[in-house]
C-alpha cells in the first residue's frame, strides 16, 4: 500500500489513479500517524515551496515523514513534492526537508525565446540508467514538466537523471530510499507509468 501524502497542495487524485492503473493500491492521508506508519510514500505538490514547507510543518506531516524515511521506508516525491525534499529553495528562501543533498534554484535564462515555467514535454538523460526507479523504460523517455524552479544536486551521485532547458538540472534525485522526480510521472502516460511501477516494486 503507498501511502499518498496531503498536505494541502498537489494531484491526489491522479496520482492515486495511476497507482491504480498499474496494478497498485493507493491511499490518501493526512494524519500523521498515519504517515509514519506507512509502508511506501508519495509527496506529491503543486504550487510554492514556502506554502508547502509550512503546510508540512504547522500539521506535523514534516516530522511523521522524517521519522519513516529514517527507518528506512521508500518515499518519492513529484515535482513541488520532489523540491520540497531539498535543502533549501530560493523561492520564499525556505529550508526543505533535507532528505536529499541537493538545492532548488530559481531559473534565470538569457535565451529570450525560452520561457518560464519551463512546461511541456521533454526528454530526460539517465545519469542512473541501473537504478531500479529507472528500470525497462522506453526508448527516448519523455516526461511533462511545468516549474519555474528546478533542483540542483550537490553531488552528481544523487542525480538520477537529467533534463536541459537552455542547462542541463536535475530532474530526478536519490539519496538512499528517498527519491524525487521533478516532472509528472501521474501526466506523461506510458513513460510516468513506468515510473510508478517501479517505484511501487522498489
Amino acid at each position: 500500500m503507498i501511502t499518498i501524502i496531503d498536505y494541502g497542495l498537489g494531484n491526489l487524485a491522479s496520482v492515486r489513479n495511476m497507482i491504480k492503473k498499474v496494478g497498485g493500491e493507493g491511499q490518501i492521508s493526512k494524519d500523521p500517524d498515519a504517515i509514519r506508519k506507512a509502508e511506501k510514500l508519495i509527496l506529491p505538490g503543486v504550487g510554492a515551496f514556502g506554502v508547502g514547507m509550512k503546510n508540512l510543518i504547522d500539521s506535523g506531516l514534516q516530522e511523521a515523514i522524517k521519522e519513516n524515511t529514517a527507518q528506512g521506508t521508500k518515499l518519492m516525491g513529484i515535482c513541488l513534492g520532489a523540491q520540497l525534499l531539498t535543502n533549501h529553495s530560493e523561492e520564499n528562501d525556505v529550508n526543505g526537508l533535507g532528505l536529499i543533498a541537493a538545492q532548488t534554484k530559481k531559473f534565470n535564462l538569457t535565451d529570450p525565446q525560452l520561457k518560464v515555467p519551463h512546461m511541456g514535454w521533454f526528454n530526460i538523460a539517465l545519469d542512473q540508467a541501473n537504478h531500479p526507479l529507472l528500470q525497462n523504460l522506453q526508448d527516448n523517455p519523455r516526461y511533462y514538466f511545468v516549474h519555474s524552479y528546478y533542483m540542483h544536486c550537490d553531488n552528481a551521485a544523487n542525480q538520477l537523471c537529467s533534463c536541459t532547458y537552455e542547462h542541463p538540472f536535475s530532474a530526478g534525485i536519490v539519496q538512499d530510499n528517498v527519491a524525487g522526480f521533478q516532472f509528472h510521472p501521474e501526466k506523461s502516460h506510458v513513460f510516468g507509468m513506468r515510473i510508478i511501477e517501479n517505484f511501487i516494486n522498489w
